[in-house]
């Protein structure tokens, strides 16, 4: 299936309330239709958020990141499975990803990603936590995880989406955060990429906030980012 360049923006509702997010959904209106709903929003109404968001026929991307044993993944994603939601966030260990797989069912709509390592960690990071692997060698390890585990896709910087593309091809979907237009902040982010780049090295969906958020003009944002996707993937 095509995906339309409207269709591969995420909207990021990092927000301190669920009426914050509420005032960004109206803001950007018809411009886009899928959102992200993650830690800071969960416990302020983020839950009933997403079924209002599902109900108004917009998509849902869950950002749990679930981690713990898999028997306690597995009756978690069958919950999250009851909300209507479209993506749901795991780390990208076995188990893990096992026991999310196992939860989601025969559930057709809700899509299992894999959490490789976050855009906000270097390979300063890494060596810092004790882990000695090359960080796009172990994003593609983590990778494999969730192809031998049955998972949709995976969460990865672009940094590392065009190698994810060469080895798996289309097996697995690539959602990128840590996007920004050319020109905007960082800010936490440490492996960024502009909507083209994300584009051109293989990512399917990108997920975007604070430039979004942050802007005067919510809509118009979101538009010009649609309209870099909608170039870039012409020229893919």
């Amino acid at each position: 299936m095509t995906l339309k360049a409207r269709d591969r923006l995420i909207v990021a509702l990092d927000l301190p309330a669920a009426a914050d997010a509420r005032g960004v959904v109206a803001a950007v209106g018809s411009a886009a239709s899928f959102y992200k709903i993650g830690y800071q929003l969960i416990p302020v109404g983020g839950l009933d958020l997403a079924r209002e968001l599902t109900a108004s026929g917009r998509k849902v991307f869950l950002d749990f990141k679930f981690h713990d044993i898999g028997a306690t993944v597995e009756r978690g994603t069958a919950s999250v499975a009851r909300l209507g939601a479209d993506f749901l966030t795991v780390h990208a260990e076995p188990e893990v990803l096992k026991g999310a797989v196992a939860g989601r069912g025969g559930d057709e709509r809700l899509k299992i990603l894999g959490v490789t390592v976050l855009t906000s960690l270097t390979q300063a990071s890494l060596d810092e936590s004790g882990i000695s692997m090359r960080l796009d060698d172990l994003v593609l390890k983590r990778a494999e995880f969730c192809a031998k585990a049955g998972a949709d896709g995976v969460v990865a910087s672009a940094q590392e989406a065009a190698a994810i593309r060469a080895r798996f091809g289309t097996d697995l979907m690539i959602v990128t955060p840590g996007v920004r237009p050319k020109g905007a902040s960082a800010d936490d982010q440490a492996r960024v990429v502009t909507p083209a780049e994300a584009i051109r090295n293989g990512a399917d969906y990108l997920v975007v906030g604070r430039p979004i958020i942050n802007a005067h003009d919510r809509r118009g944002a979101a538009s010009a980012i649609i309209d870099q996707i909608e170039a870039a993937t012409a020229l893919r």
